[in-house]
């Protein structure tokens, strides 16, 4: 069986299209961005489209050629620069019943549980639509409804739940008592695998997760334990702090970032995730089980860690590019002055301070924006070794000022390069 996993690169879509091909299966998998992804995973061909422009039949027919079943991982959390959540979550797949008509063996299709909290939410609204698109278009279909899917690697909210695990002296929480349903990411993987091979039948709707309920607090604390942290107090933060940092995040949202913490996570983390029943016949993973199959290293803690320090660091880069961008210009005299002294002409020195003040600023603008984000880094730390070299042969003395104007800028080097290495999502 060839089968076409749509979101390959994703959280789920990555464990799908690897438990498929292990077992024998030919994968193909489609995602947005397959560079990195044909290199881990060269036993799956990989095709590169975004599914958002998608929108027609005849966008899928030749994606479809020799393809004997879809697995349908492909999702958006929210509305951004690269995210269409209509387009992706509805209007493309129509465009893929109708291209399919009745040519495929099986559709499999991982959804939501449409009908709870945040129902009405653009996200769950798409969702549902397409479902029921599904059901109408004669496809032979299986729908799976995971809960909050937990596995080896972790991505959005499961790693929010990692972060806060990770945070020292005590656990800060909104919506502690919010109750949440787990699944593990194999069985999710291994579910998928029984509908394809005939195992569930054709034309179930199941619901995926666990019958244990947990507090999102209770979920944080094995989550800790996990990570081999000693338990902390538990700190109830007032609900106005979650919507001013869900207003933050889909600014930030605006220029690219996909925050698990944006409004319609939150909208979700406040009614809770339940009410899912195990309905595909297999014997379901506890969270406890989850996590205890994949023990934690240090790894795991060091991300955990940098994951809440993450937005710390690009913010504190863009301010300090900002700010030093801003002063030099609103006391242009002053700066060009420095270089004036030490022998430049001063045509050159008005020219370098205007250049070097506007370079600053794109700089830290550049950083803000996911878009631009890797460029801008590399050009702090380029145009930081710039200033370090210029400044030793034009004014050495500089290195031994008390102020150290030269020694501060080494941190902020290592800053960026940190900031590099943390930039990826998945």
């Amino acid at each position: 069986m060839r089968v076409l996993i749509l979101g390959g690169n994703g959280f789920i879509g990555t464990a799908v299209a690897r438990s498929l091909s292990t077992r024998g299966l030919s994968v193909v998998a489609l995602a947005r961005d397959t560079t990195i992804a044909a290199r881990r995973y060269p036993d799956i061909a990989w095709v590169k489209a975004d599914i958002a422009g998608l929108s027609r039949p005849d966008d899928w027919r030749s994606l479809l050629s020799g393809i004997d079943a879809v697995v349908n991982c492909a999702g958006a959390l929210q509305d951004g620069p690269r995210d269409d959540v209509a387009a992706v979550q509805f209007s493309a797949m129509s465009a893929l019943y109708r291209a399919a008509s009745s040519s495929l063996r099986m559709f499999v299709q991982i959804s939501a549980r449409t009908d709870g909290a945040a129902g009405e939410n653009l996200f769950f609204a798409t969702k549902r639509q397409a479902d029921a698109a599904l059901r109408d278009s004669g496809q032979p279909f299986v729908i799976l409804r995971p809960a909050v899917v937990i596995g080896r690697t972790a991505h959005g909210g499961s790693a929010l739940l990692r972060a806060l695990a990770a945070f020292p002296l005590v656990t800060p929480l909104v919506f502690g008592e919010s109750q949440m349903q787990f699944v593990s990411l194999d069985d999710v993987a291994d579910t998928v695998f029984d509908a394809l091979s005939g195992n569930i039948p054709a034309g179930s709707d199941l619901d995926l997760a666990v019958p244990q309920t947990l507090s999102l607090a209770a979920a944080v604390a094995i989550h800790r334990q996990w990570l081999g942290l000693a338990p902390t107090p538990v700190l109830a933060l007032p609900g106005i702090l979650a919507r001013l940092t869900s207003g933050a995040a889909d600014l930030f949202g605006r220029l690219g970032w996909r925050s698990p913490l944006r409004s319609t996570a939150l909208e979700v983390a406040a009614g809770g995730v339940t009410g899912h029943a195990t309905g595909s016949g297999r014997s379901l993973r506890s969270l406890d089980e989850t996590l205890a199959a994949y023990p934690a290293g240090v790894q795991d803690l060091w991300f955990a860690r940098l994951y809440l320090l993450k937005p710390l660091v690009f913010a504190t880069l863009c301010l300090f590019w900002l700010l030093s961008g801003t002063v030099a210009l609103l006391r242009f005299d002053a700066s060009a002055a420095h270089l004036v002294a030490a022998g430049t002409p001063k045509a050159l020195a008005t020219s370098i301070t205007l250049v070097t003040g506007l370079a600053d600023i794109a700089l830290g603008l550049g950083v803000a924006t996911r878009r631009y984000a890797r460029p801008a880094l590399n050009g702090m730390v380029a145009l930081s070794i710039a200033y370090l070299a210029a400044a030793t042969v034009l004014s050495p003395s500089l290195w031994a000022d008390p102020l150290g104007p030269l020694v501060k800028v080494l941190p902020s080097i290592v800053l960026a390069l940190v900031a590099l290495a943390i930039l990826d999502e998945r």
